[in-house]
């Protein structure tokens, strides 16, 4: 999509960061905001809002709550996910379930993830000693 497709989703990325899920809220404030590498949020790749991305790292990262179990929106995530890994990116999918009742498992996968592509940082988990 050309970029001016991207400058028409600015309105409604910067509304979704504003109103963020309480899940997205935990992982951003108590994990991602505090890694050795740039995370933006709801940020517009090609025609989609992602919830957050790391560019170092070309990941995504996505937060899903039970409307992403219906079919036809597993259908609509497999389709993007498809579109942005046919861009070299790694899509990481993580129900909002997990983040309340395994939140140290879902940082440790991302840092795993992201680690590789922190040169000069210490790959140890958590980064900065704890979570």
């Amino acid at each position: 999509m050309p970029k001016s497709g991207q400058h028409a989703l600015t309105p409604s990325a910067q509304t979704l960061r504003k109103y963020m899920t309480p899940e997205e809220r935990v992982l951003w404030y108590d994990f991602l905001k505090k890694l050795p590498v740039t995370v933006r949020r709801q940020k517009p790749l090609g025609g989609y809002i992602v919830d957050f991305y790391c560019a170092s790292a070309k990941l995504v990262i996505e937060l899903d709550g039970s409307q992403h179990e219906e079919p036809q929106q597993k259908a609509a995530d497999e389709e993007r996910d498809a579109y942005l890994r046919s861009r070299g990116l790694t899509v990481l999918r993580y129900s909002n379930w997990l983040i309340k009742t395994n939140f140290e498992g879902v940082c440790q996968d991302i840092w795993e993830h992201i680690a590789p592509s922190s040169v000069g940082f210490a790959a140890t988990f958590p980064p900065g000693g704890r979570l």
